[in-house]
């Protein structure tokens, strides 16, 4: 299971959207489940608000200082000539070192819904010797801004720097919490109105090699807390092929990285999802780990996952950005609203990666409770109950689990909950990862569509 989420992640309820049509597929046939004449612009308003910047058009449509956009198959935004050389100081190596730089700033993005909170995510590719920084400032409902707040540092491997969140940041009215922009007090009727990204890519001078953003954007949300949410009903039956992997046979493994495996739920669901989608580590990545440890790429995702400030692997965006250095592929970090969504996208044969936390006796069947835990949901019964990964299990072939419709859903909505000890926690509100190909087909593009991803 995962470290105990941060108190301020506080949760949102997306709206309801269309069910999907009902069918059973793999990743390539489930592709064409849903129309590719959906119309995504007849969906229902929700209050979750997903942009990204992607395009050609969108990264010259930024201001550089020291960057520029690149076109291709996968546009994006590389290092030109520097801006200058920054020095920075690892909190968590105590190295300084020197580093060509480049700035990216994106336009003012209003948000269609006024948020208690947002989330960044990014896609990146970082070869040796580089890093990226992901800054983002927001405007509130009152007219004043907030700081730049720094919303990760983060490179695809550790050698050059630890990848982190950082801690301490806030102006009296709002707050970072891990990887979670808030509101401190969202009963006062403060919202974040509107926000700007800002990227600093940044090299080891006096090289030609550049980190490569090739997506960025962010996700803000608002709806009011509640302890239950309403029933969906059942609209498909359908189960995905996705590998299995247990986080359980890793305990006492690497214990640096969060305590080892029981706290692998995050990575090991990436794993699996990655591996869905074709992504594979080649015998070189994973030769660092010992090799009487099973599914040693179980082992790096944790690694290469982890934040040194968060001390745990559980950072959504970190997690995103990690399934996106395999070829092909884009993560996000985004809010559904119902499983009628999940329904949406499993009907399109892509997955979903979904946060909640439980009592042991509010999901039935699982055996344990957790105050923050990642599943992967890969399909739903003829009953419309949830086929889902837990990687909770004790082994990789226990690790196909199904849970009950209602308690599944309201245990993963819910925005607020009783704990063991009876005190009020909150519920992650629908928080979920979504990994998908670069290239989409017009079926897989209509569902995120319908889900508010592009």
């Amino acid at each position: 299971m995962s470290r105990s989420e941060q108190p301020s992640r506080r949760s949102v309820l997306a709206a309801v959207v269309a069910a999907a049509a009902a069918g059973s597929a793999g990743p390539a046939a489930a592709a064409e489940a849903l129309s590719d004449t959906a119309d995504p612009m007849r969906a229902p308003a929700r209050p979750v608000d997903n942009r990204a910047w992607t395009t050609y058009a969108e990264w010259r449509g930024g201001t550089s200082r020291g960057a520029r956009a690149v076109a291709g198959a996968r546009p994006g935004v590389v290092i030109g000539a520097p801006a200058g050389i920054t020095q920075y100081t690892d909190p968590h190596t105590g190295r300084t070192a020197a580093w060509e730089y480049g700035t990216w700033t994106g336009p003012l993005h209003t948000l269609a819904v006024p948020a208690t909170e947002v989330i960044a995510s990014w896609n990146a590719h970082t070869p040796a010797g580089t890093w990226i920084q992901v800054e983002l400032k927001a405007t509130y409902s009152d007219g004043t801004d907030s700081p730049w707040y720094v919303m990760g540092r983060w490179a695809s491997g550790d050698q050059d720097i630890r990848r982190t969140s950082v801690d301490g940041q806030g102006d009296g009215k709002s707050a970072v919490w891990t990887d979670t922009l808030a509101i401190d007090a969202p009963d006062t009727g403060l919202r974040l109105a509107s926000y700007r990204l800002r990227l600093t890519l940044h090299r080891t001078p006096d090289t030609k090699v550049t980190p490569t953003v090739r997506r960025l954007g962010a996700m803000g949300s608002d709806v009011p807390d509640r302890f239950t949410v309403p029933a969906s009903a059942s609209g498909l039956a359908a189960e995905l092929v996705v590998p299995r992997y247990s986080q359980e046979i890793h305990v006492g493994q690497y214990p640096e990285y969060d305590n080892g495996g029981e706290a692998w739920c995050s990575p090991t669901s990436s794993q699996m999802i990655i591996e869905y989608w074709g992504g594979r580590l080649t015998p070189e990545q994973v030769a660092w780990v010992d090799p009487s440890y099973a599914d040693p790429q179980v082992c790096h995702a944790a690694r290469f996952t982890y934040d040194h400030q968060y001390a745990g692997c559980g950072n959504w965006p970190f997690n995103a950005a990690y399934a996106a250095t395999f070829e092909g592929l884009q993560g996000v970090v985004t809010r559904l609203g119902s499983l009628t969504d999940l329904e949406t996208l499993i009907a399109a044969g892509i997955p979903v990666i979904t946060s909640q936390s439980f009592l042991k006796e509010e999901l039935t069947g699982a055996g344990y409770g957790t105050s923050g835990h990642l599943m992967t949901v890969i399909g739903f019964t003829p009953d419309g109950d949830v086929i889902a990964h837990d990687p909770a299990a004790p082994g990789d072939e226990a690790v196909r689990r199904v849970y009950k419709r209602r308690e599944w859903e309201n245990i993963w909505l819910r925005t607020k909950r009783y704990n063991a000890s009876g005190k009020v926690v909150s519920g992650s509100g629908g928080v979920c990862y979504l990994y998908f190909p670069a290239h989409l087909t017009p079926g897989r593009r209509a569902a995120l569509a319908a889900v508010g991803v592009r």
